[in-house]
């Protein structure tokens, strides 16, 4: 893994080269390992490298023979091997060992279809000097991040935000917008950012930028039709080896390698391949709480018992929360309310200790329908028919006087489903997550901003379910999730949180080829009454102990109700009452008062809402 930046200008004058340093040195972390450059009339290229495949020659920017095509690349080709082979055939020439190498070489022998042949994780630019070209891609399913805008002339990109912004005089216009699309979700999703004019490129996308002009496309679609045909014995058979070829190809690594273990079934899945294709005891790494209903390590331990791993454990408390969470802001650069960041950030720490390369279970849920709400789906949408008299005032008033105290993991507490079935009858039954996973309704969100800002959260939504390659309600929702969730929460944290800790995550459930097949499924694989991942559980039953196999979906479940209840309480509220931050001026403070005292007295349980209002006013108290 690596960080990448760039700046190309229209004029083609001189690149300044202390403002490309300067960037790149915002990105470090993202490869200690060394740093690169390449620059020429108009155009520069950074590299921070974190070494993991051909420690010795793998520096970049590398060019091809004649040195007219250079590239700069953040991530990991895993079939690069046979792409070699191919393309030596063809008569091209290898400098290094690098799967970097194998992208040029793709690029000059098909140019920008050369992203159809790669499978892995990726986010890279090619300078192609003939055609006075900047060529930028990004992969299929949105592991690797890149940044960019265009601004006075030039345009500029960079893993991360906060460098990106490096190159601005002064911060752009905040897109209050793209705050209220935060509050809704969680996170800002692509291509948006908090600023106006600067954006994210969408996963599956690529862009060409050619003497001020710039060509952004869609060149990856994941489809769901035509189903498998094939009976259930050969579809699971098919499956073990795909999820198998999927591991075994992570596992490829000039470096230590390891994997996290939640204790959920994805991850479990992921060691028991790991440890039947090594040879050496597989190092886990699990992370827990000490809150008892929060914490999965315990059924972490009884995996690594299974399968005799080199087992690490780290347990959170939250006396260092504040702390952490200032840092995870500046990571971020943008706000993020997914708080299951804050041990992903710990269990990363701890295991760059050991090794380099962590693989791990995350997109198993979007691939093979793992949330409870997959199954609640098709009952909501019954519930949502009954007469408006038991939906919109008979129901709310009873679920308004049930109590909301008790602080418990995500889909474990009757009382807060119920109080979600408001909600169902009010956002568009396209958009699932947004029913039964936001923070903010739009009610809540009509309280808090002191001026009417477009609710677009719920449209986003609509339309990328509306633009499925699926039939069916469930396929459809599940490519909305994909499209959305899974690179704009998930993907962005998992980067993140691991390489601020220079960690490379690698994630099985996340080949292309695996996320093709298992979109192929018929609906009945997938759910079954009410189980998620029916084929993948049957598939690997015998490889999962008991109790990780007959377990609902917990998630990285997080106590943020109990921490701003009593411990950090005071330090939430010195926070979201400073009339010195920016958000005084777009919230109102009578309904963020009344927000922190009914937490704080057990009325409601806010947990998250605070989490994400923190986030929010940290993010924004050094504009």
């Amino acid at each position: 893994m690596c960080g990448i930046c760039g700046i190309l200008r229209n004029d083609q004058d001189p690149i300044d080269r202390s403002l490309l340093e300067r960037m790149n040195e915002a990105i470090r972390h993202r490869g200690p390992d060394g740093d690169g450059y390449y620059l020429a009339p108009g155009v520069g290229l950074g590299i921070r490298r974190l070494a993991i495949i051909d420690l010795v020659t793998g520096n970049q920017p590398i060019p091809n023979e004649d040195e007219t095509i250079w590239i700069i690349f953040n991530g990991e080709i895993f079939n690069f091997p046979q792409l070699r082979t191919s393309l030596e055939r063809l008569g091209h020439c290898f400098r290094t060992k690098t799967d970097t190498e194998c992208i040029l070489h793709l690029y000059e022998e098909y140019g920008e279809d050369c992203v159809n042949h790669l499978r892995g994780q990726f986010a890279f630019a090619v300078w192609d000097q003939k055609k006075e070209s900047l060529f930028i891609a990004r992969d299929r399913l949105g592991q690797k991040p890149l940044y960019y805008a265009s601004r006075d002339g030039c345009f500029y990109f960079s893993s991360e935000l906060p460098s990106l912004l490096i190159a601005f005089s002064e911060k752009p216009l905040i897109d209050l917008t793209a705050i209220d699309l935060y509050l809704s979700l969680q996170y800002i999703p692509e291509p948006y950012t908090p600023f106006s004019e600067v954006y994210k490129l969408p996963a599956a996308h690529r862009m060409v930028i050619n003497r001020g002009k710039t060509d952004i496309s869609r060149y990856w679609q994941l489809n769901y039709e035509p189903k498998h045909q094939a009976p259930e014995d050969e579809l699971i058979a098919e499956l073990r080896e795909i999820v198998a070829e999927a591991v075994r190809i992570r596992m490829i690594s000039d470096v230590p390698l390891g994997a996290h273990l939640s204790g959920g079934i994805d991850s479990s899945i992921v060691v028991s391949l790991m440890a039947e294709a090594s040879n050496l005891p597989v190092k886990t790494f699990s992370v827990g709480f000490d809150v008892d209903e929060f914490s999965e390590i315990s059924y972490a331990r009884e995996v690594a018992e299974k399968y005799g791993t080199d087992h690490h454990e780290f347990i959170l408390t939250y006396g260092n929360i504040p702390k952490t969470l200032e840092q995870l802001v500046q990571h971020f650069g943008e706000p993020f309310a997914d708080p299951s960041a804050i041990p992903l950030f710990y269990l990363s720490q701890m295991t760059r200790e050991f090794v380099t390369v962590a693989l791990n279970g995350d997109g198993g849920d979007e691939a093979f329908a793992g949330y409870q709400r997959y199954w609640l789906d098709p009952w909501a949408n019954i519930y949502c028919k009954l007469p408006r008299f038991i939906t919109q005032r008979l129901v709310p008033k009873i679920t308004a006087l049930l109590p909301d105290k008790k602080d418990t993991p995500v889909g474990s507490n009757l009382v807060n489903g119920m109080k979600r079935l408001k909600d169902l009858v009010e956002i568009d039954r396209r958009a699932s997550i947004l029913r039964w996973g936001s923070y903010f309704s739009p009610e809540w969100k009509s309280r808090l901003w002191r001026e009417s800002i477009t609710d677009s959260a719920e449209a986003y939504l609509v339309k990328t379910f509306e633009s499925a390659a699926a039939k069916s309600y469930l396929d459809r929702t599940l490519s909305t999730d994909i499209n959305t969730y899974l690179p704009g929460d998930l993907l962005l944290k998992a980067d993140r949180m691991t390489m601020i800790n220079s960690l490379e995550g690698r994630s099985p459930f996340l080949d292309h080829e695996l996320a093709t097949w298992a979109a192929r499924l018929p609906e009945s694989y997938k759910v079954k009454r009410r189980v998620g991942k029916y084929i993948l559980r049957k598939a690997f039953v015998d490889e999962l102990p008991p109790n990780v196999f007959h377990r609902g979906k917990q998630g990285f479940s997080v106590p943020v109700g109990y921490w701003f209840r009593d411990p950090l309480s005071a330090w939430a509220e010195q926070i979201l009452i400073n009339e010195e931050n920016p958000c005084h001026y777009w919230f109102r403070k009578e309904t963020i008062t009344t927000l922190l005292d009914e937490h704080r007295n057990q009325k409601e349980n806010h947990g998250k809402r605070i989490y994400a209002l923190v986030m929010l006013y940290l993010w924004a108290k050094d504009l």
